[in-house]
């Protein structure tokens, strides 16, 4: 039997159960419509938090995790799970309010301030870097536009280095490309990047989100490098996220399981960009070969399955903090492994292999839960009223 095949089998024995149990109430109080696809809804999540637990929790034991996953539909929590120490030297628990060093995942926060202004006339994504930095008033950067800082096609690797390729013809990612855009987004708004992104974070209703210049709680997870018994604590952080080695714009936001997850769902219900440049961030405009996650595609400071299921997901690293935000558009379901310890003497797949995992389980659920939802439902002329 097939795993779809097993579960479609154990879904349908839930169903009638439940069915059954419907009508039965139903008899007992007042004859009344049965909404059939609500308790087809019903069952799939049931079913879906009892392999996220069984799945996900073998992944927190076979690596002994060190850090915070959740998976949600919309606002409805479907796992959580928090295991060891946000400060390894006091001892401090990982709670539901630590906040991670988020690494890359920065990145999506910076295009969609970009893009904001664009929304507001104030750039477009074809108009060339030049126009807006002196930096890329020569020669060898001159051609450079937005569009191709957003999607990593610029060629630009190091800022003030030969470009990697012609502009446009290939991709290669580029942090400094992304602190570029954070210059811009200074230039045309007259705000620092900081101002900018805390007016996002209000907007999207984050309420414990930060960037390592401006950061003040007592709840942040300090980076470690090694394991639980041999470890090296990562000096400065968050500050040192602020400067050259990393940026801010392309590496330096502070984030919860909860502000990810807010932002996962105003992002993507369209209430932070119109619908059309919503599509334009989320466009296949470039592909990549991720050397963790495989080939990809890329849209603006986000990247995507190229097959089933549709996903918008990014990782982060930043010295001790491997990092995925995953959203699954279709049942508007997020994904967040958040971590701050990393033993880098095994390589960064290894330091990856738990989110690795986590999402291979989760595009599977996905890939399941849409194809039983299709199978099941009842359309809406043909639902059976008893």
């Amino acid at each position: 039997m097939t795993q779809k095949n097993y579960y479609f089998s154990a879904l349908i024995f839930l169903l009638v159960i439940l069915i059954s149990c419907e009508k039965n109430e139903i008899k007992q109080i007042v004859a009344k419509p049965i909404d059939k696809n609500a308790i087809i809804d019903s069952t799939i999540i049931a079913f879906e938090k009892k392999l996220l637990e069984q799945q996900i929790d073998s992944v927190f034991k076979k690596y002994d995790f060190n850090g915070s996953v959740a998976v949600f539909k919309d606002s409805v929590q479907l796992y959580r799970k928090e295991n060891g120490f946000s400060d390894f030297k006091s001892k401090t628990r990982i709670d539901d309010n630590t906040v991670f060093a988020i690494g890359s995942v920065s990145k999506q926060f910076t295009a969609v301030m970009v893009l904001l202004e664009m929304e507001q006339g104030k750039l477009k994504v074809d108009d060339k870097v030049s126009k807006y930095l002196k930096e890329f008033q020569t020669k060898e950067y001159e051609n450079i536009t937005i569009h191709q800082l957003l999607n990593h096609t610029s060629g630009l690797n190091l800022l003030g280095e030969k470009l990697m390729f012609k502009s446009g013809s290939n991709f290669f990612y580029s942090n400094d490309g992304f602190n570029a855009l954070g210059k811009i987004l200074e230039t045309v708004s007259g705000k620092s990047y900081d101002e900018n992104v805390l007016n996002l974070f209000k907007k999207a209703g984050m309420n414990s989100s930060s960037t390592g210049n401006i950061f003040e709680g007592t709840d942040f997870a300090g980076a470690y490098l090694g394991n639980d018994k041999n470890f090296e604590e990562i000096k400065n952080m968050p500050k040192r996220l602020g400067g050259k080695e990393i940026g801010i714009p392309a590496g330096g936001v502070l984030s919860t399981i909860q502000d990810l997850n807010t932002w996962n769902n105003t992002l993507y219900d369209g209430k932070i960009l119109n619908h059309e440049t919503l599509q334009k961030f989320t466009a296949k405009s470039s592909e990549r070969q991720h050397q963790i996650f495989g080939k990809m595609g890329y849209g603006y400071g986000i990247m995507l399955n190229l097959g089933k299921p549709t996903a918008y997901f990014h990782s982060g690293y930043i010295k001790g903090s491997p990092s995925l935000n995953i959203y699954y558009p279709e049942t508007k379901t997020s994904v967040i492994i958040l971590s701050n310890i990393a033993d880098e003497e095994k390589g960064k797949s290894s330091i990856f292999r738990p989110h690795i995992e986590i999402k291979k389980i989760t595009d599977g659920i996905e890939n399941t839960v849409i194809d039983l939802g299709k199978e099941m439902k009842v359309p809406v002329s043909q639902k059976i009223v008893s």
